[in-house]
């Protein structure tokens, strides 16, 4: 499958199932919070706009984020792909989806990314894509970010 193929779809009563199924590998399991405690509060949080990550007509990865209209910064505070579909270019895909997506809102000048600092793939994704880490929040998760380009505001 090309990574072109990858889309990001909101979150449906048809694709919750599938989005709370999917799973880390054991070493990741501490680098993200689980999906069904990331659909719990998101059914919570009016400024969370969840998003399944789809390969054709496949399910395989989570994003959530917020982007508040009174607010110049989008933060993703969820991703993931699922451990059977990892290592074939869909978080790239995925990240280059919902930067787009964050990007046609109009009202965002930079978009931030937390992660726990030992995990290198994520550090890796994050930097390849313009994100420059900032240091350390109040939970010890890396914090990178990303200016967006005035004309793509």
């Amino acid at each position: 499958m090309k990574t072109g193929e990858i889309r990001l779809v909101s979150l449906t009563e048809a694709n919750r199932a599938s989005v709370a199924s999917l799973e880390l590998a054991p070493e990741q399991i501490d680098f993200v919070a689980r999906n069904a405690e990331s659909l719990d509060e998101a059914g919570a949080d009016d400024d969370a706009r969840p998003r399944v990550v789809m390969a054709g007509d496949r399910v395989v990865g989570f994003l959530m984020y917020e982007a508040p209209e009174d607010d110049d910064e989008a933060r993703i505070y969820r991703f993931m792909i699922d451990r059977a579909s990892q290592g074939k270019g869909y978080g790239k895909a995925a990240l280059r989806e919902v930067l787009d997506e964050i990007r046609s809102l109009g009202h965002v000048r930079h978009v931030s990314i937390c992660y726990e600092p030992d995990n290198d793939a994520a550090r890796q994704l994050y930097c390849a894509a313009g994100f420059v880490e900032e240091g350390l929040d109040e939970d010890g998760e890396m914090i990178a970010d990303l200016v967006l380009p005035a004309n793509d505001r």
